[in-house]
């Protein structure tokens, strides 16, 4: 399996068996990791917002092609350049038989901001979020905001009345360690109802029989539960334990196939993986260079990315199923510019004599953290990484963990060197300039560019491609962005990863480039 570096990534793909039973069924759910809360607001990550988005919802959503769909609000406008109109669903209600309002609209929408939200780059750029009555709220940005729509379809809405009761007025923060009644519990207005809750062991969702929305599938119960092994994880599709897991090794998709009982079904993947660097600090956290940061250089950052082969990591590694990238976005995202999808050469000799220069010709030793559990061979990415930087004398000492570890120790940016992938929610590269490039401000801009980076014209860049209307004008604009971050070397792209997912032949479902598994879309003979 190899993934086409021309791929149309947006378009979803439908996957079809040949009849369903109509009666109601359990589907079991199988995944290398685990939400690591229930709340919506808790943890930007793709995994977490998949499982959250059945229980929880946005004003907006997604059709089967990603295209944008009404949900709670039914319909939308510009009233004026910085101001945005929702018309709200009437006769919703939470899972509790609250109703849903604009009170609850306002609140969630400052809740992204509170301490502890991890969804503050969504909103940074808000200045108001207002009721008009009842049914219709005003979003009201600082500048022209034209993407607005596509901006919030994964800012999901909580009940006001049960977060106050609760007291879960204010987001998880997975940084410190804090818990709540909403790391546990939930009370949406989804498809689907949290019935039980047990991390990192087992998930177990109810049909919503309230749903003000159509149900296509026919799981009455969809049981989510993690399986960190690999050969752990394919047993269990095998042998019929589970009927749906993610993601399939790349080294057993022919095995998956070859089985009279189940399929891969694999896809292209929006999401881009990277490395990131600690460019503030004036001395690195973990790293035996003292009293200086060797990664404020850029000829060091350009070494550590010239000695990194990744078209062997590409071959060996990932066994073809990803498509190596020069760009902090990949085919599919608006913005995205297959001209510009060059990376500089693998060049050894090239990064020793880059290192010298900058005053390191025997190398130096620094730490580098990556999840174990949360990307496609993520591990043994960092693993080949640490292999290719020893050829320039650059000692990595890898620290590999899961993810329920991993993200709150990067997220609060004790980390020198780091992995990470990203899906642009908006399918848009306004998102991950936004939130990965953008300097580091503390109301939610640049809030998962963990390293720092900062360039004041990509900032200025940044500003106005989120207010400019002409599309030409726009795209330019994303074009220079990307062309100064990547002179800067502001991060390390790696590749675009596949989808894999190992798919029972009773059960049907949409696999999303996004890598989201929307419940409602899934039924089992």
């Amino acid at each position: 399996m190899k993934m086409k570096n021309h791929i149309r990534a947006i378009a979803a793909a439908v996957v079809c068996a040949a009849s369903f039973s109509a009666g109601a069924q359990t589907i079991r759910i199988a995944n290398q990791g685990d939400a690591l809360s229930m709340d919506p607001h808790s943890l930007n990550e793709s995994l977490q917002l998949s499982v959250t988005s059945n229980v929880y919802e946005g004003l907006v959503g997604r059709n089967k092609d990603l295209s944008l769909a009404p949900a709670l609000a039914t319909s939308w406008k510009q009233t004026s350049p910085t101001v945005w109109r929702f018309e709200l669903r009437k006769g919703v209600q939470f899972h509790d038989g609250t109703p849903f309002t604009a009170d609850d609209v306002v609140f969630s929408f400052a809740r992204t901001q509170a301490d502890g939200s991890d969804m503050k780059s969504y909103t940074n750029d808000f200045k108001e979020v207002r009721k008009v009555n009842d049914h219709v709220v005003e979003i009201e940005t600082k500048t022209p905001f034209p993407i607005v729509p596509d901006v919030i379809s994964l800012v999901f809405i909580m009940s006001k009345k049960w977060c106050e009761t609760n007291q879960a007025t204010r987001p998880v923060d997975r940084r410190k360690g804090i818990e709540n009644a909403a790391s546990f519990r939930a009370n949406g207005t989804g498809p689907y109802r949290l019935r039980e809750r047990q991390p990192n062991v087992r998930t177990t969702f109810t049909r919503n029989g309230s749903y003000w929305g159509k149900i296509e599938g026919n799981a009455s119960e969809v049981i989510f539960t993690p399986i960190g092994s690999a050969a752990t994880r394919v047993a269990a599709l095998l042998s019929g334990e589970v009927d749906v897991m993610e993601p399939v090794p790349v080294q057993d998709v022919a095995r998956v196939n070859a089985s009279s009982n189940t399929r891969a079904v694999t896809g292209p993947e929006l999401r881009t993986i990277f490395l990131g660097m600690d460019q503030k600090r004036d001395e690195l956290l973990y790293s035996n260079v003292k009293g200086k940061n060797p990664f404020k250089d850029k000829r060091v950052r350009q070494a550590v990315y010239q000695a990194i082969d990744i078209d062997g990591i590409q071959k060996t590694v990932m066994r073809g199923a990803s498509s190596p990238t020069a760009l902090m976005v990949g085919p599919g995202i608006n913005g995205f510019l297959q001209a510009q999808n060059k990376r500089l050469p693998y060049d050894v000799d090239a990064a020793k004599k880059l290192l010298a220069d900058a005053g390191y010709p025997n190398g130096f030793e620094v730490a580098m953290n990556c999840p174990n559990d949360r990307y496609v061979n993520d591990a043994q990415i960092c693993q080949a990484v640490a292999a290719n930087l020893s050829r320039i004398n650059v000692k990595i000492n890898l620290q590999a963990e899961t993810k329920g570890t991993y993200f709150p120790k990067i997220l609060r940016r004790d980390t020198s060197f780091y992995l990470l992938g990203w899906t642009p929610s908006t399918y848009d590269a306004h998102n991950a300039l936004n939130a990965l490039m953008r300097c580091v401000d503390d109301k939610g801009a640049g809030q998962f560019n963990l390293g720092s980076y900062c360039n004041a014209k990509v900032d200025e860049l940044i500003l106005k491609i989120q207010s400019e209307t002409d599309k030409p004008k726009r795209d330019a604009m994303i074009k220079e962005a990307f062309d100064l971050h990547a002179a800067d070397i502001g991060h390390l792209p790696l590749h675009q990863q596949a989808l894999a997912w190992g798919v029972s032949k009773k059960v049907k479902l949409v696999q999303m480039a996004d890598n989201s598994m929307p419940f409602k879309w899934m039924s089992i003979q």
